[in-house]
């Protein structure tokens, strides 16, 4: 019989799904969590499955979070062994979705089935919140479920998304919050013309060029103790017909803040759109507000997190908020405190994709531990 976190991450593992395909991993899942008494709420849209299980009926409602979908395969060429085969080679368990995050998923009921068996009748609630659309747009995926949880008045005391934080060991890095995220895409308007007559036309590239030196050089933030200063940077810039004797017309360029609580999506917007004024650009732009940055102070979850990975894996642990987004942004809406808890990341979305074998117990064990000291 093998280590049964390696049994149920291989299990997803070879299910190939593909954002938004759940491949059958939340049958899977449920089959498991059914003998404990959850109960099962299926809200799934447009292609996106996204499962809502809960046992017990009274707070404090811890809940497990995290996505069954993974990144496409890349060139299948590229991979030693099948990327939807789970391989074992030096210690490690390769596959698509082994760091990202079929692993967790794993720690997460193996975790549960044990701390239930140790403790029937413990005090509280557990819930898994599950998506097949987080590698995706994530338009129906976790913010729906949060949306219906919200319309009914839920809320969460303790939320772990199992995204993969650690950075050389397992445990070594867990996410307390993240940065936000606002996009813009950005239109400067000039006139067309022919190089050889440019009084007749008017060029959006050396129009913008004074206002770009201005936003490049911006101290958006200082940041605060939980993150560093906002940044902004520019992604694409396009210009110009191709052609070397044409002036273009207009110039398009995208471009992202990522944002801490020291800085408001509205605060940033209005700073742009004075200094494009300012410099007397002709524009349009249109916003995307990707995220809004979110925090747990150190406290009761943040200290449970720092305690079991002590006693499980001997190792201090360090609390972050670099990185991406990932879906605690919707969860973070109504939970009290959050946090993301999971494998290393080194490997994620690269061909190989891996962990180590010996994480996958220390996960569960790390869960489990966490759940005795709130759940009591």
């Amino acid at each position: 019989m093998s280590e049964p976190v390696r049994q149920l991450t291989e299990a997803l593992i070879a299910r190939a799904s593909v954002t938004p395909e759940d491949a059958g991993c939340l049958e899977l899942i449920a089959e498991r969590l059914k003998p404990l008494g959850f109960s099962f709420e299926r809200i799934d849209r447009n292609g996106t499955s996204n499962l809502w299980a809960r046992r017990g009926t009274t707070a404090p409602l811890m809940v497990l979070a995290g996505h069954t979908d993974v990144v496409p395969t890349g060139n299948l060429d590229a991979w030693t062994t099948p990327p939807f085969q789970p391989s074992e080679r030096d210690g490690k368990l390769y596959g698509r979705g082994a760091a990202d995050m079929k692993s967790s998923l794993a720690a997460f009921v193996v975790a549960v089935e044990q701390f239930v068996a140790d403790n029937p009748n413990h005090p509280g609630s557990i819930a898994f919140l599950l998506t097949s659309d987080e590698e995706g747009p994530a338009n129906d995926g976790t913010t729906i479920v949060v949306d219906a949880l919200k319309a009914r008045g839920e809320t969460i005391q303790y939320a772990i998304v199992g995204e993969p934080t650690s950075v050389n060991r397992c445990g070594d890095m867990i996410k307390n919050g993240r940065r936000g995220s606002l996009s813009g895409n950005l239109t400067i308007k000039g006139i067309q013309g022919h190089v050889a007559y440019p009084h007749l036309a008017r060029n959006p590239i050396h129009q913008f060029a004074p206002a770009l030196a201005e936003l490049s050089a911006t101290v958006w933030d200082n940041g605060n103790e939980y993150f560093p200063p906002t940044t902004w940077q520019i992604s694409n810039f396009n210009a110009g017909t191709g052609a070397t004797n044409v002036i273009p017309g207009t110039l398009s360029l995208k471009f992202n803040f990522r944002f801490s609580t020291a800085s408001t999506a509205d605060g940033l917007k209005q700073h742009v759109e004075d200094l494009l004024k300012r410099h007397g650009l002709e524009y349009s732009i249109e916003w995307t507000l990707g995220a809004k940055p979110f925090i747990t102070p150190e406290g009761p979850l943040a200290d449970a997190a720092r305690n079991a990975i002590k006693t499980v894996c001997g190792i201090d642990t360090e609390l972050s908020t670099t990185g991406g987004t990932s879906d605690a942004r919707f969860i973070a809406e109504i939970a009290e405190q959050i946090i993301e808890l999971g494998p290393v990341n080194a490997s994620i979305h690269m061909i190989d994709e891996h962990i180590e074998l010996s994480a996958l117990p220390e996960l569960a064990a790390i869960y489990k531990n966490i759940f005795s000291q709130l759940l009591k």
